[in-house]
């Protein structure tokens, strides 16, 4: 049997879980590694400046329907990362799902099941899914 992506990565990981394999390094770990990812924009609006964060109430019509409300909503992210930037925030989300893939090995999570679990949630839920 041939093993998708996901598999061969939640194999991997397993491979290398040898420092942290106790469930409470993973989860501090996971905690950091999502830190890192916020200040990876954060210096990519700040320190390069590729990206700028302009914020201010979203505009939704007090009368809008749910459907309609991503019409209205903004994402406050003006221009795109640069190649440097990217780089770098590509690198720290990889080592979220690294952590994020290290907890489901640990808890006997299979990666794939989890992600077509919330996917059939979603997709069942629609809009009303929102989290």
């Amino acid at each position: 049997m041939t093993q998708n992506r996901c598999q061969k990565f939640q194999q991997t990981v397993s491979d290398c879980l040898v420092r942290h394999r106790s469930i409470l390094d993973v989860m501090s770990k996971l905690q950091e590694s999502s830190a890192h990812v916020n200040r990876a924009i954060a210096k990519a609006v700040t320190t390069c400046g590729c990206l700028k964060i302009e914020a201010r109430k979203q505009p939704v019509p007090s009368d809008a329907a749910l459907a309609e409300i991503s019409q209205y909503t903004q994402t406050h992210l003006e221009g795109k990362l640069c190649p440097s930037c990217f780089e770098v925030v590509e690198k720290e989300v990889g080592n979220v799902l690294f952590y994020v893939t290290a907890m489901c090995e640990l808890l006997n999570l299979d990666l794939e099941k989890v992600i077509a679990s919330e996917n059939d949630r979603i997709s069942t839920l629609g809009l009303y899914s929102l989290t």
